[in-house]
């Protein structure tokens, strides 16, 4: 009986990794392929299920935050990255309201394939009055559909531009891949992320992990990917100022600090903390904030990128464990400042 039973497991087990094996090993060769499988399984999905696969008004579109509801046309536009569950420009927002800036966030289907959301974006631009120039910040993947949509539909070089809608008056990018992320891999650990997070807010659904995309962003965002070697082709626009900031981890964030010693004591290995320390100093600027490494943040007609110490999320969020104000934060405000943007800008 116990060989039978060990017998029945080990066959449900090579029925279920089987295939999955077979599709892991396909996609890693295929990946062109495996995107464009999945953005025909969105798009059929789509059609299908109407209703089921529209996002949430408040997950999608242009949404005011602070008191930027009142302007036809924002200061500041703020896009967010890959599976974001929300609450990543929570202590920028009260930063940039003090500066008296007028802000806004732009969501979208954050698996879905980048140029698709930069697609997005510029079909809710062109409804902007052409009053002044909109600043735009995005963190993380957010930065790339910035790119996709600056070089290519607003401020193409040598071409008129695709949409009407003001111009970019500025971009700012904060831990954006712009050479790719093999961590994109992970993906479905940030879709697990996101779900927790829809819970407490009531928008958990079995939609829910395919309604915001089917993960073509995934693709787009490894190294050598077929739509960052078409982006970073195509140069940014001389007209358009930029700046790059970026995270790296020099050594354990507090909380992780604080993570390490409890599992030092757990397993009783006294020296757990020190091992760690030791493998994270000789790491150097491979690990970057943990998720995008320092040599993935330049791309031409940029500046160079300015370090800070933090992590992916920490250059923008309060980490645990710390009060310290997220570094990139004061960055992003002095630089609008540079740009002519807060309470001394000329608002013609």
């Amino acid at each position: 009986m116990r060989r039978l039973t060990l017998f029945i497991l080990l066959l449900l087990l090579l029925v279920v990794f089987t295939p999955f094996t077979g599709w892991v090993f396909w996609t890693e060769r295929n990946p062109d392929l495996e995107r464009e499988f999945r953005i025909t399984v969105q798009e059929r999905l789509e059609t299908w299920f109407p209703e089921a696969m529209s996002l949430p008004p408040e997950l999608i579109g242009f949404i005011p935050r602070g008191n930027g509801g009142a302007a036809n046309v924002p200061d500041v536009v703020l896009i967010h990255g890959l599976d974001e569950p929300g609450g990543i420009w929570d202590d920028l927002v009260p930063e940039l309201e003090a500066a008296c800036l007028t802000v806004w966030e732009f969501r979208y289907p954050n698996d879905q394939a980048i140029d698709h959301s930069a697609d997005l974006l510029a079909d809710y631009w062109e409804t902007l009055d052409n009053e002044r120039s909109v600043i735009l910040i995005g963190h993380s993947m957010g930065g790339l559909i910035i790119r996709d949509f600056v070089t290519r539909r607003r401020h193409p070089a040598a071409a008129d531009a695709e949409i009407q809608g003001p111009p970019v008056g500025g971009a700012i990018l904060v831990g954006t891949p712009n050479q790719g992320s093999d961590w994109a891999r992970l993906r479905v650990w940030l879709e697990v992320r996101e779900w927790l997070a829809d819970i407490p807010e009531g928008r958990f659904s079995l939609w829910a992990g395919l309604r915001d995309g089917t993960g073509a962003a995934k693709i787009d965002l490894r190294p050598d990917s077929e739509f960052l070697r078409d982006l970073n082709r195509r140069p940014w626009p001389p007209e358009v100022p930029a700046r790059v900031i970026g995270g790296q981890l020099t050594e354990p964030t507090p909380a992780m600090r604080a993570s390490l010693d409890a599992l030092s004591e757990e397993l009783g290995i006294e020296d757990l903390p020190v091992r760690v320390e030791d493998w994270w100093s000789s790491t150097g600027e491979s690990l970057g904030d943990g998720a995008v490494p320092v040599v993935s943040l330049p791309f031409e007609g940029a500046p160079a990128p300015v370090i800070v110490p933090a992590s992916h999320r920490g250059l923008l969020v309060r980490m645990p464990f710390t009060d310290q104000e997220p570094p990139a934060i004061p960055l992003i405000v002095e630089q609008l400042r540079e740009w002519g943007g807060g309470c001394e800008r000329d608002r013609r």
